[in-house]
C-alpha cells in the first residue's frame, strides 16, 4: 500500500515540491543526495529553539501535573474535612442524645415526684372528708337518739297530782333506742 505525498502534505508543501522524508518538514525541496541538510553531522542552528520548546512543553506539563496534583490534594483535604465534620457531627448527635435522654428521665422523676404527692394530697382529703362525715353522722345520730328518748319517755315520769296527797312522782326506768348506723370507710 502506497501512500503518496498528497495525502501526507498540505496543498501549499505540495506546490513549493516539499516532501517528507526523516521527518524534515522544514526543506523546502526533497533532498535527493546523502549531504543534505537533513542528514548533516554539524550542529544544527534549531537546536537552541527544540531545546527552548523541549523546556516549555516540559513545564507546562509539570504546570499541569502541579495542577492535577492541586486537585487531588485539595479532593482529599475536602474528604478530610468531611470525614472531620461526618465525626463530629455523630459526636454532637451521640452527645445531644445522651443530654434528652437526662433531661427525659429528670422530667420523669419530677412527673413521677409530683404524682406521689398529688396522690398523697388526695388521700389526706379523702380521709379528712370521712373523718368530718363520720363525725356529722354520730352528731346526727345523737341527736336522733335524744329525740327519740324525748319522745320515748316513760308514763312513770309524770307528776299526778291526786287527792290532797303530795305530789308524787314515778320514776322508772327507760329503755335505750335501738338504733344501729354501719359507717364504711373507703
Amino acid at each position: 500500500m502506497a501512500i503518496s505525498s498528497s495525502t501526507i502534505l498540505p496543498a501549499s508543501a505540495m506546490a513549493n515540491g516539499a516532501a517528507t522524508r526523516g521527518g524534515c518538514e522544514h526543506l523546502t525541496t526533497v533532498p535527493k543526495t546523502m549531504g543534505s541538510k537533513c542528514c548533516k553531522s554539524q550542529p544544527d542552528d534549531d537546536a537552541p529553539e527544540r531545546e527552548r520548546q523541549k523546556l516549555l512543553l516540559a513545564k507546562q506539563r509539570q504546570r499541569a501535573r502541579m495542577k492535577a496534583a492541586g486537585k487531588i490534594q485539595a479532593w482529599w483535604r475536602g474528604t478530610l474535612v468531611r470525614r472531620t465534620l461526618l465525626a463530629a457531627a455523630l459526636r454532637a448527635w451521640m452527645i445531644q442524645y445522651w443530654w434528652r435522654t437526662v433531661t427525659w428521665r429528670q422530667l420523669d422523676k419530677r412527673r413521677q415526684n409530683s404524682l406521689k404527692i398529688y396522690v398523697i394530697q388526695e388521700q389526706a382529703a379523702v380521709k379528712l372528708q370521712s373523718w368530718v362525715r363520720m363525725w356529722q353522722c354520730l352528731q346526727h345520730y345523737c341527736q336522733v337518739c335524744n329525740a327519740i328518748c324525748i319522745l320515748q319517755a316513760p308514763k312513770s315520769c309524770f307528776t299526778f297530782q291526786t287527792s290532797d296527797v303530795s305530789p308524787a312522782q314515778y320514776e322508772g326506768t327507760y329503755n335505750q333506742p335501738e338504733f344501729h348506723i354501719e359507717i364504711l370507710s373507703v
